[in-house]
């Protein structure tokens, strides 16, 4: 039974089309990363998920079933804007929200301590919210996604104002509750972040879905033309004829290889040319990464819309 699937869905406001014919789904103790810039209509495909809206066409059914609003109280949800209360003290709050979502007040505090324990933010409990940091904040209404113990978790930039070691507190979290069973889809532009921690993708576009599959299906359809290689040392290889494109970042050298028939060959013959002249620590042949592929999916279709407008307006 899928947790969550939409089956071409549509949603527009006035004149513009936010989502165009969504589908896809989300299995049990699956990280599901929903990906795309900036308008591709992401967050409004996670509101006609929660029924916060809903689709003008195409269906939307979880837990198996058509979206009723009683299948909420399953659902935990941290949303891209912060939703405290500015005035109440971090533990009062965190009950108050528990019991919005069917929790009685002592299994409320109960929880709220815990998670505070656990996220590390014991001695913000008598604070007031605005009282406390950006990254603090997002913590408390991580927590309050949370204790009513979901099983579809649906985190729309997670990890926005946190620093490095909170940001993989919250990952580590993320990943305790996947092996739990519980599935979780994440929207955020930290590429690097969606590469190492989910099973499945889906990429949108303007409404659009432009790949969607699990991780290693989706970069398996690329060449592995990439090489990263971290060197001391002169960088006249990154002139090489089998390099159709390199960036140095001090002694950091990131590669895109020419087309060709024989993609070992030419990164041995980089590596050979690298050697003559630098001392290589690392050298690393493989796919794109997945910021590469966003960013040559999205900068394809922007090319499409705008070679499709340009046919429309003659």
């Amino acid at each position: 039974m899928s947790i969550v699937e939409l089956h071409n869905v549509r949603k527009a406001y006035d004149t513009k089309i936010a989502v165009h014919g969504l589908s896809f789904k989300i299995e049990p103790g699956t990280m599901f990363g929903l990906l795309g810039p900036n308008g591709s209509g992401k967050t409004s495909s996670i509101r006609m998920m929660i029924g916060i809206t809903v689709p003008d066409s195409g269906t939307v059914s979880l837990f198996g079933q058509p979206f009723d609003r009683s299948q909420l109280i399953r659902v935990g949800y941290l949303p891209e804007e912060r939703g405290l209360y500015k005035k109440m003290n971090v533990l009062d709050q965190l009950v108050f929200l528990g019991q919005l979502h069917g929790l009685d007040a002592a299994t409320a505090k109960k929880r709220s301590l815990i998670w505070c324990e656990r996220m590390e933010i014991t001695e913000a409990i008598p604070k007031k919210t605005e009282e406390l940091s950006k990254g603090m904040q997002q913590k408390i209404q991580f927590i309050a996604s949370l204790l009513h113990e979901p099983d579809l978790i649906i985190m729309d930039e997670p990890f926005s104002g946190l620093d490095p070691v909170n940001a993989t507190l919250l990952q580590d979290t993320l990943v305790d509750l996947r092996k739990e069973g519980k599935a979780v889809l994440f929207s955020t532009h930290r590429m690097d972040q969606v590469e190492k921690l989910c099973d499945e993708i889906a990429l949108i576009a303007n409404g659009h879905l432009l790949l969607s599959g699990s991780m290693r299906e989706v970069k398996s359809t690329y060449p592995r033309n990439r090489v990263q290689v971290v060197f001391e040392g002169s960088d006249a290889f990154l002139k090489h004829p089998a390099i159709e494109e390199a960036k140095n970042y001090s002694g950091h050298a990131e590669i895109k290889l020419a087309p060709s028939s024989d993609l070992a060959a030419a990164s041995n013959a980089v590596l050979a040319e690298a050697l003559t002249g630098a001392r290589i620590s690392r050298f690393e042949v493989m796919e794109p990464t997945l910021e590469e592929i966003f960013i040559e999916r999205v900068t394809a279709q922007n090319a499409a819309n705008a070679n499709a407008n340009g046919v429309a307006h003659v």
